[in-house]
């Protein structure tokens, strides 16, 4: 898998030519907030709507497959309920990014632009949370490259922490 980056800003956004945006909805943040705000206010509000009506909850397990087009850039939206915020852990964290993988690769994505579960919120740190997906990622066949949506320093630590995960890798 390859990784890139991208800040989680509309206008970069915008420039991310993707089929699809990942970005995790959590139950207790309304209305919501980082990546999935700034698509509720590009939505005109459709995705508040849509927690208003019950359809959408961001509770765990839960993933809401929605079209971005034409106010996005992307095909599809997918939300994934991360549960509430308190209660965030890296075990969310696993069962979140495995449902983010699965989902993924059954919708026949290769190249899709992701915030990790827990990364806007600094719930879990950049570096442990790039390991996980990508220990997950290498069971997969199925992923050529995700862009994160991560801030400049966050992209520095995982760049740094990939780098020295591959120079072990190629030790003799």
């Amino acid at each position: 898998m390859e990784l890139r980056f991208v800040p989680g800003e509309l206008r970069k956004l915008d420039l991310a030519t993707c089929e699809l945006l990942a970005l995790p909805l959590s139950q207790d943040e309304r209305p919501p907030q980082s990546v999935a705000g700034l698509v509720d206010w590009r939505w005109g509000g459709a995705l508040s709507d849509l927690i208003a009506r019950g359809i959408a909850k961001g509770v765990p397990g839960e993933a809401l497959l929605l079209p971005g087009r034409p106010k996005l850039g992307f095909d599809k939206v997918v939300c994934f309920g991360i549960g509430r915020v308190e209660a965030f852990n890296e075990q969310v964290y696993r069962v979140v990014l495995e449902r983010m993988l699965d989902t993924v690769v059954g919708l026949g994505v290769r190249r899709a632009v992701v915030q990790l579960p827990g990364r806007a919120t600094d719930s879990i740190a950049p570096e442990r949370a790039a390991e996980l997906l990508l220990e997950r990622a290498a069971e997969r066949s199925r992923h050529d490259t995700w862009t994160l949506i991560e801030p400049p320093e966050a992209q520095r630590v995982i760049t740094q922490r990939v780098q020295q995960d591959r120079r072990r890798e190629w030790r003799p």
